[in-house]
């Protein structure tokens, strides 16, 4: 007899990752799918798809089924799911049986758009299908203390959203979802390296700088890298060295977007709970997270103690597994 578990799924645009309860986190890997064309067949999925990303003849499409943190193919994802509950139930040592899924969706997200994640993830065989907010997940998986009645504020940089919630008493006492996270600071890369270097880059070297030489709005000594890209001009294969100085202008505009979101919930907050955040200050997670410098820019911008959750990229899969023990009273806190 298979016994029936209960796993946490983080869906992200771009990690996915799986979490159980015993075994903490057993998938983590790209949100990307690679595909035939012509048999509509899943060749890759996750790390392996990734690779692909640019480099695949022209039946075979690598795609990102997840855009700004929502579903934007419904076909795809399902079927990135089903792939994706193989690959956790080899690792958990037996098959998935009718497990019970929490799964996270953004705080913005649209009833529409939460009815997709519940059906795609019940396509999958799940028994039940809770929805939890990802910014609460975030906060549980930061270990914060989410039910007592205190100011917990977590900003959460993901691929696709950044969310900032303050979040009280098990529910969001007030809350910003904005569409930009890593995805779009890669794009600023491509984008800044096109206009001023007539240079085409990849989203994956775009990524690779981020994280080497990309850097919040902070003084810092000089780095430089040696990138590669397509000439626009001439059309054939170039290289050109860029600064840190120069990726951290191209981030300048989604960053204060970013730091907008948190200066709003931060208004929003009612003022017995403006007292506590003096005292607690806020926690970052996600990718975003790591950027360099993010926490030393912020805590100066926002003049309250900013720290960093533990493990910032899992902190949501983390909080989507252990809030099945606190479902119960979020969902009484949330009705």
């Amino acid at each position: 007899m298979l016994s029936t578990t209960e796993i946490g799924i983080d869906l992200g645009t771009a990690n996915t990752l799986v979490y159980s309860k015993n075994k903490g986190i057993v998938f983590n890997e790209p949100s990307v799918v690679a595909i035939d064309l012509n048999t509509k067949q899943v060749m890759a999925v996750g790390t392996d798809a990734k690779e692909m990303i640019g480099k695949t003849p022209g039946n075979i499409v690598a795609i990102r089924p997840l855009k700004d943190g929502v579903i934007a193919d419904y076909d795809v994802t399902s079927q990135m799911l089903k792939q994706i509950m193989k690959k956790a139930s080899k690792q958990l040592g037996f098959a998935i049986r009718k497990p019970t899924v929490v799964v996270c969706t953004p705080s913005g997200s649209t009833s529409v758009e939460r009815r997709a994640i519940e059906d795609a993830v019940k396509s999958c065989g799940a028994k039940h299908v809770h929805l939890i907010e990802e910014p609460v997940a975030a906060a549980i998986g930061a270990e914060l203390p989410v039910e007592e009645p205190v100011a917990n504020v977590i900003i959460d940089i993901g691929g696709g959203t950044t969310e900032v919630a303050i979040i009280s008493y098990g529910g969001v006492v007030s809350c910003h979802s904005i569409r930009i996270g890593g995805d779009q600071l890669d794009e600023d890369i491509v984008q800044y390296v096109r206009k001023k270097y007539n240079l085409l880059i990849g989203e994956r070297t775009a990524e690779q700088i981020k994280i080497e030489i990309g850097y919040a709005m902070i003084d810092h000594p000089p780095m430089t890298m040696d990138i590669r890209g397509r000439d626009l001009v001439t059309g054939l294969p170039k290289n050109i060295s860029i600064t840190s100085i120069e990726i951290q202008e191209a981030l300048r505009e989604s960053l204060f977007h970013i730091l907008e979101a948190i200066r709003a919930t931060l208004e929003d907050c009612p003022p017995e709970l403006s007292g506590d955040i003096v005292d607690q200050g806020v926690v970052l997670s996600g990718g975003g997270a790591l950027l360099n410098g993010m926490q030393d820019w912020l805590s100066e911008e926002i003049v309250v103690p900013v720290h960093v959750a533990p493990h910032p990229l899992e902190s949501v899969a983390i909080g989507t597994g252990m809030s099945l023990q606190v479902i119960q009273k979020l969902q009484k806190a949330t009705r």
